[in-house]
Formats: structure tokens, sequence, C-alpha cells
């Protein structure tokens, strides 16, 4: 009885459509649409990380604890998007270089240590340069600002 039971279910199986044209084309159109999406490349999270790195140097010159807590978010958000979108870039196994740096720079920031916050950005910034280091891009060095980013943002606290 339990062989024919299973010889019946292995019948009824090899009966049922694997797959109608309908689904075949559907996924079909699916994987195309995605494969078109747009995905941020590692040079725009490079350059939204540059933008965040000059505007948390300000932040902290400026004791801003808030906005220093704002764009260090963004720098780890970055991170996590390179990550996430580059993961088949070569240049993504090196960056967990920099969780220590951030963890030190959002520890000063906590705190609203600014002695440490400064320690703390030398580090972040020695540690972008070793990256670029590590995945030959040693050409772009990165280095505490001395102008801010933007002319028409604040820093100050109000």
């Amino acid at each position: 009885m339990r062989v024919s039971f299973i010889f019946l279910l292995a019948l009824v199986d090899c009966s049922q459509p694997k797959g109608n044209q309908a689904e075949t084309s559907r996924i079909d159109s699916l994987e195309k649409r995605l494969a078109e999406v747009y995905k941020p490349g590692l040079g725009e999270f490079m350059s939204e990380i540059q933008v965040h790195h000059a505007k948390l140097w300000f932040a902290g010159q400026n004791q801003n604890w808030k906005l220093a807590d704002f764009e260090v978010n963004e720098i780890k958000e970055a991170l996590s998007g390179i990550k996430t979108y580059c993961s088949d870039r070569a240049e993504t196994k090196e960056i967990g270089m920099m969780d220590q740096p951030m963890d030190s720079m959002n520890n000063a920031i906590q705190r609203k240590d600014f002695l440490n916050f400064k320690r703390s950005y030398i580090l972040l910034t020695t540690t972008c340069n070793n990256c670029h280091r590590a995945t030959s891009h040693e050409f772009n060095v990165i280095k505490i600002p001395n102008a801010p980013p933007f002319s028409n943002q604040d820093f100050k606290v109000k």
C-alpha cells in the first residue's frame, strides 16, 4: 500500500507542469528590471563619506554634539551601504578596519569629550588613509579640513 501511494504521488507530480510560461516570463522581466535598478557605486559612497567627514570635524570643533552625532551616523550608514551594495568590490574586504575608529569617535561624541573627539578624528582620518593604501588608492589622501565644505551651514550650537 505504501509503495503504491508513493508511486501515485510521483505520477501526480510528473503530470504537473514545472512552471508555466507566464511565470517564467514574469521572473525574467523582474530579473531584467532588477538588473537595471540604480545601485550607487563605491565612489558615490566615498564622496558621501568625505563630505560627512569634513562636516563632522566642524561640528566637533564647535562642540555641536548633536550635529556631530548626526554626521558620524551618516558615515556609519554609508559604510553599511558599501558593505551591502559594493560587496563585489575587493576594497570592501578592508572596510572592517573602520569599525574601531568609528566606535572611538562615537564614544567621544556621546561623552561630549572634546579632547577625545580630536584624537578619535585623527585616528579616523589616519584609518581612512590606511584603507586607501591597503586597497591601492593611496593617491586619495584625506586630511583634517581647514575650511567647511559648505558656506551655507553654521556649525555653531544654537
